[in-house]
Formats: structure tokens, sequence, C-alpha cells
């Protein structure tokens, strides 16, 4: 074990040596204007206030190139007061044929005319979060973590309070915005802060940043923010406490449980966040009701691993990212999902565990620090033969040279019961460490890691988890590594470990071409390999992938594949997910496939994504096909398909069979505070078809009333399982 903790410690050297890189090109500024009036939203600057501010307008293409001005241009403007930061956009276009495809809130920029504003208050290029606009004034409000170098690291579903309003001119569009300081977190007395600003400009095709990014760099990466510089220090706003209360109640009705009958439900509780400083949060939540929560959409599982869902739940995703960006994402000491969900050890089937309260606090104490605290209390359930657990989760991060960090996890989950049971621990505790590197010019990215667990009646010696990534990315090629190994013994019960007692080891390398004058915007080659290793068994799985991939001119996207994969089974396996005849364990099957996926231009109105693959599969053969189709009447909404068909052909005594998952969804906006989204899934793996209907209104800022109905039945003979409908009422008081 010394030896793989040193070898950890030499690799975090290295790493640390490629870090210290300084920045390398021109960081642009903005000047923020303090002001002692009031202003009005109603997307028109021509109050006084606007014209004493001096606006940026050198914006730079990121698509269909990076090296030349915008050819249509953006204006922004910022100025603040005791209580608000004010933000006015003007947003030059070549038409009137907009693309806003609904007037839902938090929209994807994909697709769609608007503009994304992110703050990154401490100006550390590692965390910011973001404020959108488009031209009928819908907004979107989220979080960028890990520098913004992974598409995982960019999420919509934090919300918080602030307003924004916009109105269309001939010829261009403006926004304005106003975000109330107490939605922020930043450090009192601070000058400086980071900011870049990224538009999508749908009939133009060209999508354009305030502070250049290269175009191999994902659009929101904060490695190449520019500066806001204020007027005047900040300085600390008022008090600041919000308490989210919620009432909520309805019907359950169960058709296969012993009394069928329907039973009414009832409950209340609350949130509350109190920023102890301006720059770390407390969040508290007693009896939380998550009904509201948009259900989780359904994969065809042809695995032999659980399926990672990410978390959506509101509580768990403020600074989501220094709990959870521990490890990699299958090898993750904490995940949240964990908590408030357990598994009925006579039926195995999923249960809800009910949180009794839970706290957090989380934060940036200084610049270069950022701590992180979580408890959550769930309840006992004897019925179920649930214990009642306490969860704590500590974490610290410390930045590091230009971009990078380490951090420290410790997870605790402490059995409460009090009653005896054999199928539960009495202890759960992971420790663990990590690098994150990230070079000032994003060029080196990679993290490298070590995790400890202790359970009674371990494994010893195999009781860890170690992992070491390192990405190399240039502007024609990048390359890529990455090994893991889990012992047998590490035992993270609250995080997300589906495999144990492997070594993997996964190098990957691409080419770029960058085509003129083409139906091609930029394309390439590229080749991954990923080989698992058991003590026992030697090479267990391999995976080698040839593919190529380019981005069209005219947005779409194309990709083709060609894989072999390797499989011993170390257990029975059923490739068709359906309990049929299974394979044996310790048989081995070689086989490969070609897939061709194409996503077409989403600035129109019917767009679709096609997935076709066929080849070989263990010892048969598998055809399939997946996508999409999406149609919208903008503003309105968005009609889509999602669809996926798997023919699997094995020879007997194994199945035969055909596996359906169609998902058609409606979303209807009918006006920017009220949204309708109906959710329909036929999954013939597991035998069911799931209906989910929401009705949100957005009463208040912040506020909501919401309806929930949804049924669940056999797919075979559309017999009832069960049924709910739920109403939920929250209102956001600032105290």
């Amino acid at each position: 074990m010394i030896q793989r903790i040193c070898s950890v410690l030499v690799l975090t050297l290295l790493l640390a040596w490629h870090a210290s890189g300084q920045q390398s090109f021109d960081v642009p500024s903005i000047t923020v204007k303090k002001i002692n009036t009031s202003i009005t939203l109603d997307g028109d600057l021509s109050e006084s206030a606007w014209s004493t501010c001096t606006p940026t307008k050198e914006f730079q293409q990121y698509f269909p190139t990076d090296s030349i001005p915008a050819n249509y241009h953006t204006e922004i403007y910022m100025m603040y007061d005791e209580d608000n930061l004010y933000v006015g956009v003007k947003c030059y276009m070549a038409g009137q044929n907009l693309v806003t495809p609904s007037l839902k809130r938090d929209y994807r920029a994909g697709g769609n005319d608007n503009i994304t504003l992110m703050f990154d208050p401490f100006n550390d290029r590692t965390n910011a979060t973001f404020f959108g606009i488009n031209p009928l004034g819908v907004l979107r409000e989220g979080i960028i973590s890990a520098g913004g170098a992974e598409i995982s690291g960019f999420t919509t579903s934090w919300d918080n309070k602030w307003k924004g309003e916009a109105k269309i001119y001939e010829g261009y569009w403006i926004g304005e915005l106003a975000i109330p300081f107490k939605t922020l977190r930043f450090k009192a007395g601070s000058k400086i802060w980071g900011f870049n600003a990224y538009r999508f400009d749908t009939q133009s095709n060209e999508n354009t940043v305030w502070s250049r990014i290269p175009r191999e760099q994902w659009i929101f990466n904060l490695a190449f923010n520019g500066e806001m510089i204020w007027e005047e220090p900040l300085t600390k706003s008022g008090p600041n406490i919000s308490v989210i209360p919620y009432l909520a109640g309805g019907m359950v009705q169960d058709f296969e449980a012993a009394d069928p009958s329907a039973s009414f439900t009832g409950d209340v509780g609350a949130d509350a966040k109190i920023a102890v400083t301006p720059s770390l949060n407390l969040d508290l939540t007693v009896n939380p009701d998550f009904s509201q929560v948009e259900v989780d959409r359904q994969v065809t599982n042809l695995d032999r691993f659980e399926i990672f869902f990410p978390e959506r739940r509101q509580f768990f995703l403020e600074n989501a990212d220094l709990f959870s960006g521990f490890g990699i994402s299958r090898i993750n000491p904490f995940f949240s999902r964990r908590i408030g969900v357990a598994t009925d050890t006579t039926t195995d089937a999923t249960i809800q565990n009910t949180i009794l309260y839970g706290a957090r606090l989380s934060g940036k104490p200084s610049k270069n620090w950022r701590i992180g605290l979580l408890n959550m209390q769930t309840a006992e359930d004897a019925e179920n033969d649930l214990p009642s657990y306490n969860y704590t989760v500590a974490a610290v991060q410390r930045q590091l040279f230009a971009r990078s960090n380490v951090g420290f996890i410790f997870v605790n989950k402490e059995n409460f019961t009090s009653f005896e049971s054999e199928n539960y621990d009495p202890y759960n505790r992971v420790m663990g460490i990590d690098y994150n590197l990230a070079s000032s010019d994003n060029k080196w990215t990679g993290k490298a890691f070590y995790h400890h667990s202790i359970t009674p009646d371990q494994v010893e010696n195999e009781n860890f988890a170690h992992g070491f990534e390192l990405n190399y990315r240039q502007r024609e090629y990048a390359v890529e590594w990455n090994h893991q190994l889990v012992g047998e013994g590490f035992d993270a019960q609250v995080g997300f470990v589906p495999r144990k007692d492997y070594f993997r080891i996964n190098p990957e390398a691409r080419l770029f071409f960058y085509p003129k004058n083409s139906w091609l915007n930029q394309h390439g080659p590229g080749i991954e390999y990923e080989a698992l290793f058991s003590p026992e068994n030697g090479r267990t799985d391999h995976d080698i992938e040839l593919y190529w991939r380019a981005s069209l001119s005219n947005s779409g996207r194309l990709r083709l594949s060609l894989r072999n994969q390797y499989t011993l089974l170390l257990d029975d396996f059923d490739p068709t997910g359906t309990e049929a005849t299974a394979l044996p364990a310790l048989t081995d099957y070689n086989y490969s496939n070609l897939s061709l996926e194409y996503n077409s231009d989403r600035r129109k109105i019917f767009n679709y994504r096609i997935e076709p693959t066929i080849g070989q599969y263990f010892n048969g053969f598998r055809y399939g096909i997946n996508g999409s189709f999406n149609y919208r009447f903008q503003p309105y909404g968005n009609i889509a398909l999602n669809y996926n068909y798997n023919y699997i052909d094995l020879p007997d005594p194994y199945a035969t069979t055909s596996l359906f998952l169609i998902g058609p969804r409606i979303d209807l906006t009918f006006t920017k505070k009220l949204f309708l989204t109906t959710f329909i899934q036929y999954n013939s793996q597991i035998d069911n078809i799931n209906i989910n209907a929401r009705l949100q209104w957005r009463f208040a800022p912040v506020s909501d009333f919401f309806l929930v109905y949804t049924d669940n039945y056999y797919s075979t003979d559309l017999k009832v399982k069960n049924r709910a409908i739920i109403a939920k009422f929250t209102y956001w008081l600032n105290l």
C-alpha cells in the first residue's frame, strides 16, 4: 500500500510541474460603474444611467471559426448599486427570424438565440455561476465547475432569485438583467471578478464569445475569462436569509399491495438558505420533499453493472462538485442519490428512505480555499428492515498554481437503528485525497486520487481505489491516458462504484482537421482502447474503438464508429436483460460492431438524431437503432419522440428478443410562468409503461405550484401497477 501511495504522490508532483504555467493570452476587461439611481427592467437601455457606462463590443467568433471578430456585434453594459448587479446586452442580428423554441426557463443554448453571462467572483477560473436570457426574456441560470473543461461540469439545475426582461427591435434585440448580490457568492472588498459571455446567433449561424476561447475547448471554459473591474470595492450586503417552505398533498395507490385502496398523503417542510458570509452559505432542510423532480429518462440496460443517473434534487446542487467531484464517474466516493433511497433486502426493489433533516455548509472562506460539510439524517423503517442512517460528508479543497487544486474528503454512514439486522453494517467510512490538474491555458488537464474505505469485516489491504488521468489537447490533436485500480474490499456505500477488484487502462488519441469552404467545419479520426484485468483471471475485458467525428458547417454532428470487444464473464449474465437463460460464468466472447450517429441542425423547426448499430453481440448478433425526433412550434412548445430499438439474436438455448424503449414527450409553455410537461415511457425490457405529467406555475420568483401525475402499467397487458397525483406549493421568502 505504501508503494501505491508513493506512486500517487510522485504523479501528483509531475502534474503540479505541468500546472505551473502562466497565462499567455490577452485578458480583456470591462468596468462596472457604481450608480445611485433606480433601474426599470423593460428591455430598453434609454435610461440615463446606461449612457454613463462604457460598453464592451469586441466579441470574437467561436464557431464556425475562432480567428476573426464577430460578424454581428454584441454590446454589454454593466453597473451596480448597493443591492444589484445590472447588465444590459444589445445583440445585433442579420434578420428577424429568431429561434426561440419555448418560453420555459433553463432552456438549452444550442439551436437557440440567446446570450449567457458567466461570473467568477473569486477569479480562480475554476468555478462560476451563469445567467442567460433570450430575445423573448426567457431566463436560465446554472453552475459551472471543474473549470468548464468537461460537459459534466455544466448544469442548469441550480435555481435562484433574479430578474430579466428583453425586447426585440429592428436589427437587434436588448436584454436587461438585475442580479441581487444576495444571489451571488463573493468576497467582501473584492475589486476584480472573472467574466466571460457567449452568444448563439442562429440567423448568421455564428457563436461568439467576449474573451476569445479556442474552438477545441468548450465554449464555457473558464480558463480564458476576462475581467470585471468594479468602480469601488464591493461591500458586504445586509442580512441574507431565505426560507422556502412547502406544502404538499395527494393520493397514492399501489395496486400490487396487500391493500390496494388509495391512500391520501400530506406533508409540510422547509428549506432555508443563510449567508454566513457573502461567499459561505448554510443550507438547511427539514422533511424535504422531492415529488416535483422530473423523472429519470429510462434506458435500455445491456450492461452488467448499475446505470448512473444524475442528481436532480435542488438541495444537493449548490457547490455539488465540492462533494461529488472526487474520483471519476465510476469510482465516486460520494453519490448524493444514495441519500433518501434504499434497497429492500427482501425484494431488492428500490424504496424511498425518508430524510428527516439535513444541513450543508459550503463555499469559499478565501480565494484559495473551498470547504464543505454535509449532514443528513434519514428515518427508520422497521417494516422494510431499513435502519435510520446518519450521513456526514466533509470536504476541503486548496487551489494550487494557476488553476489546479488538491482536495480531501471524508464520508461517514452511521447506522442508528433501534432494531437488530444482519443486512446492514453499523458504519461505513471512506477517506480520500484528489489532485486535479488544469493548466492556465487548459492544454493540460488531469487527476490523481487515492481513496480508502473502512467497514467492519473489511478485506485487508484491498480496501482502496486509485486513479490517474492525464490529458493534453492542442488545436490539431489530443491525447489522453487513464488508469484505475480498485481493490476487492473497497466499499463506498454512499458512492457510485459499480465494479470492484480490477485494474483498468484507457488511452485515447484524436486528430483534428479544419477544412475551408466545406460542409465540414471540423473533423478527424480517433482511437480509444480500454482493457480491464483482475488478479485471478488476467484480462477480463477490452474495447477497441476506431472512430471518425465531424462537426458540420450547419451545426450538425456526425460520428462513425467500429468497435471490437472482448468479455470474460465472471458471473452468469443474460445479455438481453430480460431474465432469460443466462450465459454461464467463466466463458469468454469476442465480438465487433459498426455504428453511425447523425445529429441534424437544431436551428430547424424539425430536427433529429439517428444512430443505427449492427454487428456481433456476445455469441450472437445485435441490430439496433436509437435517436430522437423533435418538432417545435415556437415559442409555445416542443414535441419530441425518443426511441431505442434492439433486436438481439442469440443461439439456443439463449434468448432471441426485440427490446423497445419509446418515450414521447410534450413540452407546452403557455407563458413564461406556466409550463406543462408530459412524458410517456414504454420500456419492454422491464415490462413497464410510465406516464408522468407535471404542471408548473411560477407565480413569483423561485416560488412555484406543482401538480404532478404519474402512472405505471405493465406493457404486456396494461395492468396498473401504481398511480399517484401530488400537488406541491413552495414559496421563497426573504427575511
